[in-house]
């Protein structure tokens, strides 16, 4: 959420300009930042914000993002139907209820959570709340376990989440919030996200977890759940150290059971507590929905619960939100049903498809090197080769927005920080015509700058304009 501050008062005058063939009031005027005094008819408030939001960007060639940016016209209009609806009121919306509860089942099965285990889950506002969510129940679980060793009046330290330097910031937002130690493990090169051993030999006796990324924002690229427990695993037989894992599969928790199928990294490995996912990413439902399910009800402290009386029953509710539309349940709903296993399948596997003919294409282009090709999530990420002088990946990222393409740059965070990078993120709706677009106008933006390079700007300018492409 932005954070916008007050305008001075001499710009709180500016007024917006009217087209006079909407105007049909005596006197029309529209402050920008403070509210007028009378209101106007509603085609010329349509208009008016209609005509600021033409400096958006054009969301189906936004391949910056990883939110879903179309969906079909029925699902639009089950949306709208479903707008007015609180998802917290389970009492006045009881199915919308019933229809959160049948996700998470789906999910909990999708995710191969052990039979029997009535696994527990719930909507969010997005992946980031289902993170907080997820964070909290390690942490109450850690309080629980000093308990247990007769340290609750004198505990060993700082509780502690150990993750890699590629987490989406909403980790950083749950350690400062809730005083956990973020422990960091750094990027390299030839390892881009976590593994096993770096993972185990950052915890100790008050680590309450560790994160694992299924689909990294930075590349695409999936985090070896499985490696990452074994390394546990040896930890713990030989220091007695029981850690769990949460997957933030807030992509890859929605593309790998149905791209790879085989990839063991869920509630199959004994050692994931509980995973979260993005339904407004590759769920293909218009932001914001979330979703996180944990492996059964002890890897959920009874004491994050609340129970809300309905239907003369109890139903358990467990967020950090209160209201929210319930449009965006009803939409995941939808989508399971629309297109079922084969279906998600499907839009899925032409993404990835179209991704990696972009990125054998782009790598096949001369000045490129290939990080991830796209090969795990339809995500990949690239970056000029060290001899390639007289422009940038931000030279190249801002020349490709002239055409509307949103391509975005940035530098990997901290060892790496002067690997400058290019990402595309494939989405559904984003389709290989397009993609050969996006081709020819880099081949074209490319031979202007081989012939025109760019001049060089001063290191202060470069880090801003790296910290807003980030």
């Amino acid at each position: 959420m932005a954070l916008h501050r007050r305008v001075q008062e001499h710009e709180s005058d500016a007024e917006l300009e009217i087209n006079p063939v909407y105007v049909q009031e005596v006197s029309c005027e529209i402050p920008r930042f403070r509210i007028s005094q009378r209101g106007v008819l509603p085609r010329t408030a349509l208009q008016v914000v209609r005509d600021e939001l033409i400096l958006d960007g054009n969301a189906r060639l936004n391949l910056a993002t990883f939110v879903t940016t179309w969906m079909e016209p029925e699902a639009e209009l089950l949306m709208a139907e479903c707008s007015s609806k609180n998802m917290i009121d389970k009492d006045e919306y009881p199915q919308t209820a019933e229809l959160e509860k049948r996700c998470v089942n789906i999910l909990s099965a999708l995710w191969h959570a052990p039979s029997g285990s009535d696994a527990p889950g719930c909507s969010t506002t997005g992946s980031s709340e289902a993170c907080m969510l997820g964070g909290m129940a390690l942490l109450w679980r850690w309080r629980a376990r000093q308990g247990a060793d007769g340290r609750a009046e004198h505990p060993a330290g700082r509780p502690n989440l150990v993750m890699g330097t590629n987490v989406q910031v909403c980790w950083e937002k749950f350690c400062r919030y809730w005083g956990v130690e973020p422990r960091y493990v750094p990027m390299e090169r030839g390892r881009l996200h976590l593994r096993g051993p770096q993972a185990a030999g950052q915890c100790d006796e008050n680590t309450i977890g560790v994160v694992a990324i299924m689909g990294s924002t930075m590349d695409g690229s999936y985090e070896p759940v499985l490696e990452i427990s074994h390394a546990l695993d040896e930890l713990q037989a030989a220091r007695g150290l029981d850690v769990p894992i949460h997957v933030d599969g807030a992509s890859g928790g929605f593309v790998a059971p149905f791209l790879q199928p085989d990839l063991v990294w869920d509630f199959r490995v004994p050692r994931v507590a509980s995973i979260n996912t993005s339904g407004h990413k590759y769920g293909l439902v218009y932001p914001g929905v979330g979703w996180i399910v944990w492996r059964d009800s002890a890897a959920l402290p009874d004491d994050l619960v609340f129970n809300v009386n309905y239907l003369g029953g109890q139903m358990p509710t467990f967020s950090l939100n209160f209201s929210r539309p319930g449009a965006q349940v009803a939409a995941q709903y939808y989508n399971f049903l629309r297109l079922g296993f084969e279906g998600y399948r499907a839009v899925h596997q032409a993404c990835q498809d179209i991704a990696m003919h972009l990125s054998s294409s782009i790598a096949k282009l001369g000045p490129f090197e290939l990080l991830t090709d796209g090969s795990e999530l339809p995500v990949f990420a690239f970056k000029l080769h060290d001899d390639v002088t007289g422009y940038s990946v931000f030279d190249l990222s801002e020349r490709l927005r002239m055409r509307g393409w949103q391509v975005p740059a940035y530098t990997f965070p901290a060892a790496l920080e002067d690997t400058a990078v290019l990402r595309i993120v494939i989405r559904n709706g984003f389709s290989m015509d397009l993609a050969n677009l996006l081709l020819d106008d880099l081949r074209l933006h490319l031979r202007v700058l081989e012939h025109h390079p760019q001049a060089q700007l001063p290191p202060e300018f470069q880090a801003k304009r790296v910290s807003f492409s980030h």
